[in-house]
């Protein structure tokens, strides 16, 4: 298929399987904002359920410390509930 007949989110999804990429570079490459591509990594998420691939997160990790055991592994905390540093690396998505 033609790369101007596919959608954003089929170019994503692409592109996820041949690395991994955070919410803020996939809003870069594709020139989306960064709400709208975490959106995207979600519904890429639920059409992979159906086959052999998976969504896999690595999680965000604190610069300072090397702290990952957040909550939540989508979303960039503000800052580490370890040493409080605000240096905290986005979330990266990839198809595997």
């Amino acid at each position: 298929m033609r790369e101007a007949s596919r959608t954003t989110r089929q170019r994503i999804a692409d592109r996820l399987r041949e690395e991994a990429m955070a919410a803020g570079a996939i809003a870069t490459t594709f020139e989306i904002q960064t709400s709208d591509a975490l959106t995207h990594v979600e519904h890429i998420a639920k059409s992979l359920e159906p086959t052999d691939e998976q969504l896999l997160v690595a999680p965000p990790e604190c610069e300072e410390c090397g702290f990952s055991d957040f909550d939540d592994l989508t979303n960039r905390p503000s800052r580490c509930p370890e040493c409080k540093c605000e240096s905290i690396t986005e979330p990266a998505y990839r198809i595997g």
